[in-house]
């Protein structure tokens, strides 16, 4: 069974930084397209980084030139770099499989950026 354990969030001031990490059990990432997702309250999740299994990484507008996705195969997890940081930002953001067919969500981890 997949295991996806977030972790790396926090409270930090507008213009500030944070890197999330994904640690990922019963899958390997690298053979696997993979997701950052974040969920404010009373909002729908939605993506925020994607990197294919050849490494290729694409994200909306909303982060674009803000977050970085990353993955240490070795370690078998997934990273999301975060900078600038806004107060639209603040959300639970998780980590999945970016297909059709995801694995039982982690807990996510909470952002809060402060103005």
């Amino acid at each position: 069974q997949v295991q996806l354990v977030e972790s790396g969030g926090g409270l930090v001031q507008t213009g500030g930084s944070l890197r999330l990490s994904c640690a990922v059990s019963g899958s390997i990432v690298s053979d696997n397209d993979m997701g950052w997702y974040r969920q404010a309250p009373g909002k729908q999740r939605d993506w925020v980084a994607f990197i294919s299994s050849g490494g290729y990484t694409t994200y909306p507008s909303s982060v674009k030139g803000r977050f970085t996705i990353s993955r240490d195969n070795a370690k078998n997890t997934v990273y999301l770099q975060m900078n600038s940081l806004k107060p639209e930002d603040t959300a639970v953001y998780y980590c999945n499989r970016a297909s059709n067919y995801q694995y039982s969500w982690g807990q996510g981890t909470q952002v809060t950026v402060s103005s």
